[in-house]
């Protein structure tokens, strides 16, 4: 047979190798994927709740890494069980059928009980398809290059919840990555970091040239210190920067709220943090935990990367657009754009980390239209953040005595 490879460029999920096999013989053919690009930051966990045939046209991007689960089946296709693939809901559990049928013949003739449980299973997977009942569809990967369409963006969909988490150690390990170490720095050394500006060598994320990074502490006025990192690439032009809390997390979350009244506005500097989500009632629009990473810009810069990241969603352009969802990505980038102008909106960012910060321009007073409320954080929240497994006090002498 004959097999085509093809080198691409996705927006949203980097580079990927489309490789396409076809037989003239028998006419089987086959279609896979595999990232050529990066490993993100961070692993993503999709979590849908599927209830009507619509959501089975969903489209899903799986990589060889990712696992997926229907709980209600008890059923899991494991990571690097199967190949990266771009299909659907329903391709995903038409690949699992022709996965277990494929050896059904020789179960039939040496153990007939275990034939007839796979038989019986691959039709509780079926009827899945007629969607008669709820059942719900998780996809995980550690490397964060799987991907679940929402068909109503750039709204917020309901039915689809979206986790970032850091990787385990054994995730990791699992991936091909090296533990990170981190060089002990003497108690002095801080003092001289403040003043200087730290260099160190790196690889652009968009030509993969050698590119330099430079990291700064920075004292922001009425918050806290914070670290930021630019990386300039001299090859391609690529330019981004990063912004890491340079502090512990804070005892409570924080929910700031801006009430948008005029241009002047867009000037006001803004920390978001990772774990910083960001939701503009008016527009229906939300931006969870993880996306843009950690930025440290203005109102207006934020926005325009908001803008940015919707309109790089690769199914809302191109073959994969529908003139629906066309039409409605334009009707939400010219809502977009009187906010910026001279619409009134609610700009809200919630941080159930407390690191992040909206500039108030009559500091020390208090501004009339921004409103700061801490807020105790949930166990979920304590959950993403890694809090309620981490032992600060007494560990100690429990590590001695368990020696």
């Amino acid at each position: 047979g004959v097999t085509r490879l093809l080198l691409t460029r996705i927006p949203f999920f980097k580079e990927i190798i489309v490789s396409s096999f076809s037989c003239a013989s028998c006419s089987w053919s086959n279609t896979e994927i595999q990232s050529a690009g990066r490993i993100q930051e961070q692993g993503v966990r999709y979590t849908l709740a599927v209830t009507s045939r619509q959501d089975m046209n969903r489209e899903v991007v799986k990589t060889d890494c990712a696992s997926a689960r229907i709980p209600e089946l008890d059923f899991e296709i494991p990571a690097f069980s199967q190949k990266g693939v771009l299909t659907t809901i329903e391709g995903i559990i038409d690949r699992a059928v022709a996965g277990l049928e494929q050896d059904q013949p020789a179960r039939r003739a040496t153990d007939k009980e275990v034939a007839r449980k796979i038989d019986e299973f691959i039709g509780k997977l079926r009827q899945l398809k007629e969607v008669n009942s709820p059942f719900t569809f998780i996809l995980d990967d550690p490397s964060g290059n799987s991907f679940v369409e929402n068909p109503h963006a750039p709204q917020r969909d309901e039915a689809l919840v979206v986790t970032h988490y850091r990787r385990s150690p054994q995730q990791a390990a699992v991936l091909g990555l090296e533990g990170e170490e981190v060089d002990a720095k003497l108690p002095d050394a801080a003092e001289d970091l403040r003043d200087e500006v730290l260099q160190f060598n790196t690889n652009c994320p968009e030509c993969n040239a050698p590119a330099s990074t430079n990291m700064k502490l920075v004292q922001i006025p009425h918050f806290k210190e914070v670290i930021i990192m630019a990386t300039n690439c001299d090859s391609c032009g690529h330019r981004t920067n990063e912004v890491k809390s340079g502090g512990a997390i804070e005892p409570q979350g924080t929910r700031i709220t801006l009430r948008i009244t005029d241009p002047s506005d867009m000037t006001r500097d803004i920390l978001k943090s990772e774990t910083c989500s960001v939701e503009i009632p008016e527009l229906e629009f939300e931006l969870g935990m993880g996306a843009l990473g950690g930025k440290f810009t203005t109102l207006e810069g934020l926005l325009k990367d908001i803008r940015d990241l919707v309109e790089k969603n690769p199914f809302t352009l191109g073959d994969s657009s529908t003139p629906s969802r066309t039409g409605k990505l334009q009707e939400f980038i010219g809502k977009l754009q009187d906010v910026k102008g001279k619409a009134q909106a609610h700009f809200i960012m919630d941080d159930p980390a407390g690191n992040s910060y909206l500039q108030n321009v009559y500091a020390p007073e208090e501004d009339p239209e921004l409103s700061v409320q801490r807020y105790e954080r949930t166990f979920e929240q304590n959950e993403e953040l890694g809090l309620n497994d981490m032992k600060t006090e007494g560990y100690e002498p429990e590590a001695a005595s368990s020696r």
